[in-house]
């Protein structure tokens, strides 16, 4: 999920654990175990692009990294704030509930996290929620803003943690369940049209749950679409993209492209933009695909100029929007 909202989450499992005892230092506390295994964003000031990708979410997303910080965190914890009446036991399932629960939560979207890093390089991704739900990050940001407003052991802080705690929980059993339908749909669909496919998945399009981006192919290309758990229309409409391996022919650095390929989990299509080769990794989406299904993929890495890819996943994705895209979306969100 986005930083803010795991900040919010941590503060408000850190009020759910010593709120009485520590204060707002509770919330400070689960903040920063919340946000630790995003410490890997260091890891670009040397690294390049290709390598970057790989590297974040890696190994501080691993259970073997959280096996490790939680100790850590829970001395320093335990030792900062002497005398307490807080075990270490207690510090320890604290501290391994919070920064167990970022990597956890980070599987739900579309990026993947190495779970079992260093010891497979296999990336995991449920692809249930969008990076940034307003819908289910709003609970515990307002949880947040009451805890500022109200003191240290108000009789309103318990019900505070519990019910933005409680609703952001709800909101992701509801993601599950949409995604259940939106995939029994798309099969059918996918089923009904015979197209045969080895690599599939769909994920919510952007801020929302309600409309779905859907990817189906194999070796020789992807087809693509979109599907709002609202639509009355049974049938998918895709659009097909060929995969084009020949034109990786003139590559040089294989190295570089065999981490793009790893990356992706092997959802990508290779386009030529005039002169340049480029990479697509289709699991971000489209630069507003509902609207034009033939639009550029949101990340595209230029093979042959990889100087020019810093900001290869963000460049692309809010290419063009105004106030008629969010329009178009929420129309479409709407079903047809």
């Amino acid at each position: 999920m986005d930083s803010i909202t795991h900040i919010a989450l941590g503060a408000c499992m850190g009020e759910a654990f010593a709120g009485k005892t520590l204060g707002k230092k509770a919330m400070l506390w689960g903040a920063l175990a919340q946000s630790i295994p995003d410490i890997d964003f260091i890891a670009s000031f040397w690294m390049d692009t290709s390598s970057n990708l790989l590297a974040h979410r890696g190994f501080t997303h691993s259970f073997l990294f959280c096996l490790i910080i939680t100790p850590l965190f829970a001395l320093v914890a335990e030792y900062w704030h002497r005398p307490h009446n807080i075990s270490l036991k207690h510090w320890m399932l604290f501290f391994g509930a919070v920064i167990f629960g970022h990597i956890f939560l980070d599987a739900f979207n579309n990026y993947g996290v190495g779970w079992l890093e260093p010891f497979s390089h296999k990336r995991f991704s449920f692809n249930m929620i969008y990076v940034a739900d307003p819908l289910f990050s709003i609970w515990s940001g307002l949880a947040c803003l009451a805890f500022i407003y109200f003191r240290k052991n108000t009789i309103y802080r318990k019900k505070i943690w519990r019910l933005g705690l409680g609703f952001t929980t709800i909101y992701l059993m509801i993601c599950i369940a949409i995604k259940i339908k939106i995939d029994a749909d798309v099969k059918q669909s996918l089923q009904e049209q015979n197209i045969n496919y080895t690599q599939y998945f769909t994920t919510p399009a952007p801020f929302q749950n309600s409309l779905w981006y859907v990817v189906a192919g194999n070796k020789e290309g992807f087809y693509v679409g979109y599907k709002s758990v609202f639509d009355t229309k049974k049938t998918v409409d895709f659009t097909y993209f060929t995969r084009n391996n020949d034109l990786l022919e003139t590559i040089e650095n294989k190295e570089n492209l065999y981490k793009l390929k790893r990356f992706s989990q092997n959802f990508y299509t290779i386009e030529k933009w005039n002169d340049t080769l480029v990479f697509n990794d289709l699991r971000f989406g489209q630069m507003k695909g509902w609207e034009n299904p033939k639009g550029k993929f949101v990340f595209h890495y230029f093979l042959q100029e990889p100087y020019d890819n810093t900001l290869v996943v963000q460049r692309g994705r809010f290419v063009g929007w105004n106030k008629k895209t969010f329009e178009s979306l929420f129309e479409r969100m709407k079903g047809n």
